[in-house]
């Protein structure tokens, strides 16, 4: 089973699948059930704080990739994960994959279209782009990323999760709506009947997925300090109408007080990110002693 998800908005052309019982659910029910034993509201507690000490060192294993302040290329990481994703869907059927994959990086200036993509959205000839183009294996119409964009790559093994799309790309949303909301104050919510992040009418934040035996990659992409010009030569998400946006731009309106540096604003961003996504998914974020990238391969 392959499925692409929109990186930017539409129908997923998946059903809710039957949820599986997760291990966050699971040990929801056994602090439930301890507290319901003791009759001592000490002992509760204590029962209750080891079960959280017990959860924390037994949470799923992610390698993660912190390339949060590098700009990558495009071809490179999406060759990358490619190659994670290759490489996982053979541990499947022996139940050996054992550890999702987590990688944060920028890229250069560059416009990605999905599967189905229509060149209707592109303002400029494909042959004569101002940047670079990539038709890659997800969902969704045009959209750009570029320096100053924090994109978040997680590759994910549903079955040690939720066994359902739909919920997936939900809790992508949540997880940056919370990040926001922690890091810098910012009320951000959904669209109904749209896929992505918004602040006031503004879209800050877009995602796609795609799924393959139930492993996803490709992931999230949120406007930092982003440049946006480059989104006027498109219809971005092939969504007419509708503004994009930036946190820099929303705390420059916003704010009245110190103005912070666009690689302070990225390492909290980053930092407020990952640590929601880690708490939402119930995973253990393990830097990677792996190359990854070699710095002959990033652009500085």
């Amino acid at each position: 089973m392959v499925v692409s998800a929109p990186l930017c908005n539409g129908v997923l052309p998946f059903p809710a699948a039957t949820r599986c019982s997760s291990a966050r659910s699971g040990r929801r029910r056994l602090v439930l059930a301890t507290v319901c034993r003791s009759g001592h509201t000490v002992a509760a507690a204590t029962d209750a704080a080891l079960l959280a000490d017990a959860a924390r060192v037994s949470r799923r294993r992610c390698e993660c990739f912190d390339l949060h302040q590098q700009i990558v290329p495009f071809a490179e990481s999406w060759a990358r994960q490619k190659s994670i994703v290759t490489r996982r869907k053979g541990l499947v059927d022996s139940n050996e994959d054992h550890s999702d994959t987590l990688i944060t990086l920028q890229h250069p200036p560059v416009y990605t279209l999905g599967t189905g993509s229509s060149e209707e959205y592109l303002h400029f000839d494909v042959n004569d782009s101002p940047f670079e183009i990539h038709r890659i294996d997800r969902g969704g119409e045009v959209t750009y990323h570029g320096p100053g964009q924090l994109v978040m790559y997680p590759i994910l093994n549903l079955r040690y999760h939720e066994l359902d799309l739909h919920w997936y790309l939900r809790s992508l949303e949540d997880v940056i709506i919370r990040a926001l909301q922690s890091a810098f104050s910012i009320k951000a919510s959904t669209v109904e009947g749209l896929t992505g992040v918004w602040v006031g009418d503004q879209k800050v934040a877009a995602i796609g997925i795609k799924c393959s035996r139930y492993i996803v990659y490709h992931g999230l992409a949120l406007n930092v300090t982003t440049d946006l010009t480059p989104f006027e030569r498109i219809v971005p998400c092939g969504i007419k109408g509708r503004r994009v946006g930036s946190i820099k731009e929303i705390l420059q309106t916003a704010s009245n007080g110190r103005e912070l540096s666009d690689a302070e604003l990225m390492d909290i961003a980053h930092e407020s990110l990952i640590k929601e996504f880690a708490e939402f998914f119930q995973l253990s974020l393990e830097p990677s002693p792996d190359v990854y990238l070699q710095p002959d391969n990033i652009i500085n």
